[in-house]
């Protein structure tokens, strides 16, 4: 009798998941409480630097969502007639976090899950890279509790039904920057990835950075919602930034796209929108077919300032074709034809250091000095073995079958946090820093239905 209530219960929950859309606040140049961190004060950044064909380039990512299926949104119809669809766009593997680890590391590094993975230190990103050129950078992560939060997820009072249990709106592995130690535990560095509390200051003090990620929570990007709610969130949060020009002005490009698409069993390509005010208006409601991958935001933005390259995906001429419309803007760069595209839509079969049954150590970038879009050299972090690559590899270990843990990284998936960044932990980022809070019989009902409801 008790089991047949409890699953009379989940139908309810399941519902309560995929809620009708409601904001969150009054619109993206305020504060909310629903937020639950207030912001830190104005983002500090230095003086713009030009770039060949933007100034300003601005990501924003959605969850899980086939081609066909976002593109049959009334929403993301319109938004593409104010700029050029990419046609032949996939992510580069499954399931979530790999992709948000690839778009700033260049690498998923053999990462086939979504647990708590700490990337070390000697491990570049895009960040280093703009550094190089003082090109400031930043993160908006919504509902993330302070910036630069280490932990696994935040669950905090549901602000789209108050007589609901707590909901996790944030989670670590959809912040691509926090996964890297050498962002993570740097605090001037850390502060960077800020909250949309943070985003409605620097919005409105114009001071947004040159280059920027962008993280709705977790109904807003459709991962448990649904495409539809999606829209609603764009209708609310984005549209009215794009006639802002401390968001959007002649110099800025935003892509918009998803993480993966929903169904493993087809080709990973997903919806991908260049737009913004650098996209000229005569290509506004075109199509681009060049085959790109998330590693083509980083070409693209390392041709557009010049800069040098990670080594990794982005100098992989294959997977890492620069937007096809900036070439005409005054890039200087050749893209390569794509007939029969890898299958990036594979998983946990990828050797690497993320991965446990196919381990193999982090290995040095490739030495593609000049070989990137941008023309400079490969960017070599301090601490990096420049003796172990990809042709001295050590053939893969598993792990698993060995009873030996994965270096730097958790199945950790159940945690919450404080919202306050005094409790943040001072060590270097370990498995301990997300503090387990084992929560009542409701909400663990709340995360039986989610189990089942969530694609991750």
């Amino acid at each position: 009798m008790a089991a047949l209530l409890v699953l009379a219960a989940i139908p309810a929950v399941l519902a309560a998941t995929a809620p009708a859309f409601a904001p969150a606040g009054l619109g993206p140049q305020f504060q909310s409480g629903n937020y639950t961190g207030a912001s830190n004060g104005t983002l500090k950044n230095g003086p713009v630097v030009p770039g060949v064909a933007f100034d300003r380039f601005i990501q924003i990512w959605f969850e899980n969502t086939d081609f066909a299926v976002a593109n049959s949104s009334s929403v993301f119809q319109a938004l593409a007639k104010q700029g050029i669809l990419a046609t032949n766009y996939v992510a580069v593997t499954h399931p979530s976090e790999p992709n948000y680890a690839a778009v700033v590391g260049g690498d998923f590094w053999g990462m086939g899950d979504d647990n708590l993975h700490y990337i070390p230190s000697n491990i570049s990103t895009i960040a280093d890279l703009l550094d190089q050129k003082n090109i400031s950078w930043g993160s908006y992560q919504e509902n993330m509790p302070y910036d630069g939060y280490p932990d696994y997820n935040y669950t905090q009072p549901n602000y789209l039904n108050s007589s609901a249990p707590p909901y996790t709106y944030y989670v670590r592995k959809h912040n691509p920057l926090i996964l890297y130690d050498n962002i993570a535990n740097v605090p001037a560095r850390a502060e960077r990835i800020r909250n949309f509390n943070d985003f409605a200051v620097d919005l409105g003090n114009n001071t947004l950075p040159q280059w920027s990620f962008i993280t709705p929570n977790l109904v807003d990007d459709a991962h448990d919602t649904t495409v539809d709610f999606a829209g609603d969130f764009i209708s609310y949060w984005l549209l009215p930034l794009l006639n802002n020009t401390n968001f959007n002005t002649n110099r800025t490009l935003i892509v918009l796209t998803f993480d993966e698409n929903e169904t493993y069993g087809e080709e990973n390509f997903v919806w991908a929108l260049f737009f913004g005010g650098a996209v000229p208006q005569s290509l506004w409601g075109t199509q681009d077919n060049t085959f790109y991958s998330h590693y083509s935001s980083l070409s693209s933005v390392e041709a557009n300032w010049g800069l040098g390259n990670l080594g990794r995906g982005d100098v992989n001429k294959t997977m890492s074709n620069v937007y096809d419309f900036l070439l005409s803007a005054g890039i200087n760069y050749t893209n390569v034809a794509v007939p029969n595209p890898p299958l990036t839509n594979l998983t946990t079969t990828i050797p690497g250091p993320e991965n446990p049954t196919l381990y193999v150590p982090f290995l040095a970038p490739v030495n593609a000095s000049g070989l990137g879009a941008g023309g400079g050299p490969t960017y070599i972090a301090p601490g990096t073995n420049l003796s172990l690559t990809a042709a001295n590899a050590p053939a893969p270990v598993n792990l698993t079958a060995l009873g030996e843990a994965l270096p730097g990284s958790t199945p950790e998936t159940t945690s919450t946090g404080s919202s306050s960044p005094s409790a943040s932990p001072s060590g270097s980022g370990s498995a301990s820093s997300a503090a387990s809070v084992r929560i009542g019989a409701a909400t663990l009902l709340m995360g039986v239905a989610a189990a089942i409801a969530f694609c991750l």
